[in-house]
């Protein structure tokens, strides 16, 4: 069997069909995932400036643990390895947190939080 540069090389017409619907499924499935969080980071980024303007820490471990079994739940009830989802959580919060620190910083130095 030779290849080609699409990576399915001499593949009967509907198989390869089928791939290409599969993975138009895949990148609309991806488009909503990175729309997702941004709608995510969003809404951190107004907890951040809220917990800048009272002087909150930017880690929150007992909301975090809370998040992180939840998701572990979903993930089980939804067949996916509750361990990729919880890296994949803390992933994200790591990046929230990171996050909130700059708006803390930036609040406390008297420039405009969340601008760079």
């Amino acid at each position: 069997m030779t290849t080609s540069n699409n990576g399915t090389g001499d593949v009967d017409p509907a198989v390869r069909e089928e791939l290409a619907r599969l993975r138009d499924s895949i990148d609309n499935i991806d488009a909503a995932v990175v729309h997702m969080l941004a709608e995510r980071f969003k809404c951190t980024q107004q907890v951040g400036l809220l917990k800048a303007r009272h002087q909150l820490p930017p880690a929150d471990p007992a909301r975090e643990a809370r998040q992180i079994a939840r998701l572990r739940a979903l993930a089980e009830d939804a067949k996916l390895d509750p361990a990729f989802a919880e890296k994949f959580l803390n992933f994200i919060v790591a990046e929230v947190i990171r996050h909130h620190e700059r708006i803390a910083d930036e609040t406390l130095n008297g420039s405009a939080p969340g601008r760079n």
